[in-house]
């Protein structure tokens, strides 16, 4: 499974707005140049995020996005299944997956229910806040 560039951005746009948390919202228009991306494909980014209450929108000529939560309470699991839905390995482990024909007699699906569990470990244990902390470590 390969992680879309949507999702990818989308986390990397988190983490840049759980740097600026204390500070209120950011516009746009300085989201979009901070990560060298168009307002309108952001925007494609963003919406989901917001109408799924990881971020709140702020209208007006002053408006922008801020986290709706704290850094320590959105994980990137959180972004990811907005962004990409599910992120297992094969339908058949999927939460919303297909019911396979061969689910019974499968020699294989042991692998895949691991993988699935291995991801699902990392991306929903890593928050907004510990990769702003590897950031930090990194600097």
């Amino acid at each position: 499974m390969l992680i879309s560039t949507k999702g990818r951005y989308g986390v990397m746009i988190m983490v840049y707005l759980a740097e600026y948390f204390n500070d209120g919202h950011k516009p746009l228009k300085e989201i979009a140049a901070s990560q060298e991306l168009s307002e309108k494909y952001l925007e494609q980014i963003i919406n989901p995020l917001t109408k799924a209450g990881l971020l709140t929108s702020y209208r007006g000529a002053q408006g922008g996005y801020a986290l709706a939560k704290s850094p320590s309470e959105i994980t990137v699991g959180d972004i990811l299944r907005i962004l990409e839905g599910s992120l297992a390995p094969v339908y058949c482990v999927a939460e919303d997956g297909e019911v396979c024909q061969k689910q019974d007699s499968c020699n294989s699906v042991v692998v895949w229910k691991k993988i699935k569990n291995a991801i699902d470990n990392v991306v929903d244990n890593m928050t907004l806040s510990d990769l702003l902390e590897e950031e930090k470590a990194k600097n």
